[in-house]
């Protein structure tokens, strides 16, 4: 419902087919994700740093295909959105990484490969796992978090920078982003990052929420 609901509201569509919806984590609640891309039709890429958890939602049959390879869900991305194929596609990687490389796309193309965009890392809980940096691998950041939490605590706050980076770029060109309720917007607030909403007081983001926004 929230997907289909940011298409109707944001893309003016009732038919998501050949709409792409990037957005990360697979585990928990965020595992429905996948499902909820094909379900409403379009073409989800969903980014997941635990391959345990992309390998669960994989075998239970949530998630289509999975791919540690940028170039290959890029290459996917395009054929499925040009052939309007519902497609949850699971990116064994850091979403930081899978933004960063769509505006690199809109740069050298100067085609935006994203209609839709949400967050659902657990940025409820960024310094305790929730969130991990795209400075490190997977492993690295479990140990960095383990032997210095001060450091990791830095890391993640320079990746939410980089990540709202991305997406404002992205969404300056006509990608609708949401906050999916999980604080990403609040965390990366107090990173430094960039989501203020202009001229509105210092509670306000520039991204709207699925509470109010999409589902209210």
């Amino acid at each position: 419902l929230t997907v289909l609901n940011a298409g109707r509201r944001y893309l003016g569509a009732e038919d998501l087919s050949g709409k792409v919806f990037v957005t990360s984590g697979l585990g928990g609640m965020s595992g429905a994700q996948a499902k909820a891309a094909v379900i409403a039709g379009c073409v989800g890429i969903i980014a997941e740093v635990d391959e345990a958890a992309l390998l669960k939602r994989h075998k239970q049959g949530w998630l289509m295909e999975i791919s540690n390879n940028l170039d290959h869900c890029i290459a996917r991305l395009r054929e499925a959105r040009k052939n309007k194929i519902a497609l949850s596609l699971g990116y064994h990687g850091n979403v930081v990484d899978l933004w960063e490389r769509l505006v690199h796309e809109l740069d050298t193309t100067g085609e935006l490969l994203v209609d839709l965009g949400s967050d659902q890392t657990s940025c409820h809980n960024p310094f305790n796992g929730g969130y991990y940096p795209v400075q490190l691998s997977f492993e690295e950041g479990k140990q960095l978090l383990s032997s210095n939490p001060g450091k990791f605590r830095t890391l993640v706050q320079e990746s939410l920078k980089r990540h709202v980076a991305a997406i404002n770029k992205l969404a300056d060109k006509g990608m609708f982003f949401w906050d999916y309720g999980n604080a990403f917007l609040l965390e990366a607030q107090r990173a430094g990052a960039d989501v203020a909403k202009k001229g509105a007081n210092k509670t306000e983001f520039r991204y709207p929420s699925y509470v109010q926004h999409i589902m209210g």
